[in-house]
């Protein structure tokens, strides 16, 4: 039972982007679908159609997860194989030489199916006739996997298919990329065609549709393989993917291989669709004008077919009897506007039908409009024909009421003899079925696993490409740790050399910085105050409990943390760490950063005998 919810997010594709996906089988969409849904958090059908209405980039996401794009060059080896030795030179002898080559790549994806043609067709034929004689349309619904086929450039794990001889001859490498020839690489063009929707290519020789047609029902695998059929050339050639069997399309394809999924077109071609527009025939007579009129009054008036002829300017101009007759019209309503009359609306807009006949210059027809009228059901084809005049000038359009009551109740009739010979035959065709429904079970299956296999295919390659990612990743990583661990070290071997020189000094070394807090104490300047260095560091130089008169220090450190250009010498007399009065010598100045600012200050102090 259809599944209402999924079926808005169908039609929400439809009327907003264009996209039909309501063809495709329902329960492979429905877990592409669920499967983006549960990637952007969403549970319910209706919250993901909101979603999708207010998230633009939403589209592009979904239909990348709905259109798997699975392909590869040459995939499956041994059909490509019997396409190139079994039927492209009996393909190309029919053609005959010097004739073009018209080839169709049916859901070509990212190009590498298309570009196996081109190959398969330049071994066969040679380089030079291949660029005389060959065009390749390859077509896709998306445009992105269609913008990736246009550049024709692929990596190393995409032509892992080709063998090394076509890899040499039908590419050129450019760093750990591979590009397509240009001069091979414009026989194919790509553009963008929905299978269900849009006009097939016409004239094809050889139509390759590979693992495209698995993913629609029956009835929309069956509408697409009609206009495959009208798109092949007779004797045309159609190229399927394995799990595509044409079980039920006997009649209008032969199979070549079927082993390989190679099928020629059958010669049985439906009747060609005719339209036909109305004429204007004007014979130069000589006989009498007036009962010439007076035939074409009565014939048009005595004429079974109801008809109405209206002005250009939507006046009515004739009716005949059996108008007057159906839709109750009077003599005197001749002369009249049609939108006045009851026959304008019903039983249908008529005025629309006669405003585009008269402007498309073409008869507008409309079938089987059904009508009540007395308590008696009526079904009617209505046609609008412009009237040309010998300029070719529109003066009027008659509008002709075919009564098609009797052939529909004929057909309902047939319809009822037609169910009851097939409720006469049903035990004998009740066997039959079952075989067609066990074969169509089969091939569903098979093409379900087909699919199943693809969505795995097009999962580990995301895989793949997630963990190449991964691992630049930790190698750009490690390569930091190990440009740090080399920074590490030389500063470390830096702080040494400045530690040694500070230990190495006799004097008493003081470095602050610009909040007067230590940042250097020296073993001199332990030695000096008996103050330990782990004491020192990180205090304030006023807060520091030495012999050390600090406070006749403050202006001249202050002023060497404001200017950098600052030095001074002081000698000021002290109490050393063993309790005894000494002079200390004392030299302060500036510490200045790479940019010249003030950094800090230096203070040197020696004890004076």
């Amino acid at each position: 039972m259809p599944d209402d919810a999924f079926e808005n997010v169908l039609l929400h594709l439809k009327e907003s982007r264009a996209f039909d996906f309501t063809g495709y089988k329902r329960t492979s969409l429905q877990r592409r679908v669920r499967h983006r849904m549960t990637q952007v958090g969403i549970d319910d059908y209706t919250d993901y159609v909101d979603h999708l209405q207010v998230n633009a980039d939403e589209f592009a996401a979904l239909f990348n997860t709905i259109l798997i794009n699975v392909t590869a060059f040459l995939r499956d080896e041994d059909a490509w194989a019997a396409l190139r030795h079994s039927v492209v030179p009996q393909l190309l002898a029919g053609i005959g030489s010097g004739e073009p080559v018209r080839v169709w790549s049916a859901g070509c994806a990212s190009g590498e199916e298309a570009y196996s043609l081109a190959m398969v067709l330049a071994e066969e034929m040679g380089v030079e006739e291949f660029r005389k004689r060959v065009k390749i349309y390859a077509t896709d619904v998306d445009e992105e996997a269609l913008a990736q086929a246009r550049q024709a450039v692929y990596g190393e794990r995409e032509l892992q298919g080709v063998p090394p001889e076509l890899l040499a001859a039908y590419f050129e490498q450019s760093g750990g990329r591979y590009a397509f020839h240009k001069d091979l690489r414009r026989s194919v063009i790509f553009g963008r065609n929905d299978l269900v929707q849009d006009a097939p290519i016409s004239r094809i020789d050889l139509l390759v549709c590979r693992n495209t047609l698995m993913y629609f029902n029956q009835e929309t695998q069956s509408k697409i393989l009609g206009r495959f059929h009208f798109a092949l050339n007779p004797g045309g050639v159609l190229f399927l993917g394995k799990a595509e069997m044409l079980l039920s399309h006997g009649r209008i394809f032969e199979a070549i291989d079927l082993k390989h999924r190679l099928f020629r077109k059958s010669g049985n071609d439906s009747p060609p669709v005719t339209s036909f527009v109305s004429q204007a025939y004007f014979h130069d007579r000589r006989s009498s004008v007036d009962s010439l009129d007076r035939l074409q009054e009565h014939a048009f008036l005595s004429s079974p077919v109801a008809q109405v002829v209206v002005t250009t300017d939507e006046v009515v101009a004739l009716i005949n009897q059996r108008a007057q007759e159906l839709f109750d019209l009077l003599p005197g309503d001749v002369g009249r506007p049609l939108r006045d009359l009851e026959l304008s609306y019903r039983p249908v807009e008529l005025r629309g039908y006669v405003e585009r006949a008269r402007t498309e210059r073409r008869a507008v027809r409309s079938e089987e409009i059904e009508w009540s009228r007395g308590g008696e059901r009526y079904w009617l084809e209505i046609t609008a024909n412009p009237l040309l005049d010998v300029a070719k000038r529109v003066i009027g359009v008659t509008v002709v009421f075919d009564d098609v009551s009797a052939a529909h109740r004929l057909l309902q009739d047939l319809e009822l003899a037609n169910r009851q010979l097939e409720t006469a035959y049903e035990e004998l065709q009740s066997t039959n079925e079952e075989l067609e429904t066990t074969n169509e079970e089969l091939q569903s299956t098979v093409e379900e696993l087909e699919t199943t296999n693809e969505e795995l295919q097009s999962t580990n390659e995301e895989l793949e490409t997630m963990n190449e990612e991964l691992q630049s990743t930790n190698d750009e990583l490690q390569a930091i740790n190990d440009t740090l661990r080399e920074r590490s070290g030389e500063l470390d071997q830096v702080n040494d050399f400045l530690e040694s020189i500070l230990t190495s000094l006799r004097a008493g070394v003081v470095v602050l910085d610009l909040g007067m807090r230590v940042m250097a104490w020296n073993s001199g300047a332990e030695e000096l105050w008996g103050v330990r260095r782990d004491e020192a560091e990180g205090e304030h130089l006023l807060n520091i409990d030495s012999g050390l008169p600090v406070a006749d220090l403050r202006p001249a450190v202050r002023q060497a943390l404001n200017d950098v250009s600052f030095t001074t010498e002081l000698k000021i007399t002290s109490v050393n760490r063993k309790g005894r009065e000494v002079l200390v010598r004392v030299v302060c100045s500036s510490l200045r950063s790479a940019s010249g600012q003030p950094n800090g200050a230096l203070l040197v102090m020696e004890q004076q005998d």
